[in-house]
């Protein structure tokens, strides 16, 4: 059942990385604009949804998993055919 065309093309991997790091810096970021400005229930809400990436011991360990949406797609189609 894990037909998704997995690749270990590279530069999809560095594209990927880059975005899962700048998803990463924005989350800290607005994070830690939350606290400055006392709005607490946002930064806890950040950390809540981003808990393993902010966790530096987690942050390189978590799992990760990325899909093509067009892949997922006819997946999907596939199955709701049968």
């Amino acid at each position: 059942m894990n037909n998704f065309n997995y690749t270990d093309d590279t530069a999809i991997t560095e594209r990927l990385s880059e975005q899962r790091d700048a998803i990463y810096e924005h989350v800290v970021d607005m994070f830690r604009v939350h606290m400055q400005n006392d709005d607490i229930d946002s930064a806890m809400a950040l950390a809540d949804e981003f808990y393993e990436w902010m966790d530096p011991e987690q942050l390189e360990t978590e799992p990760k998993g990325y899909y093509s949406e067009h892949e997922l797609r006819e997946l999907y189609m596939g199955l709701s055919d049968a």
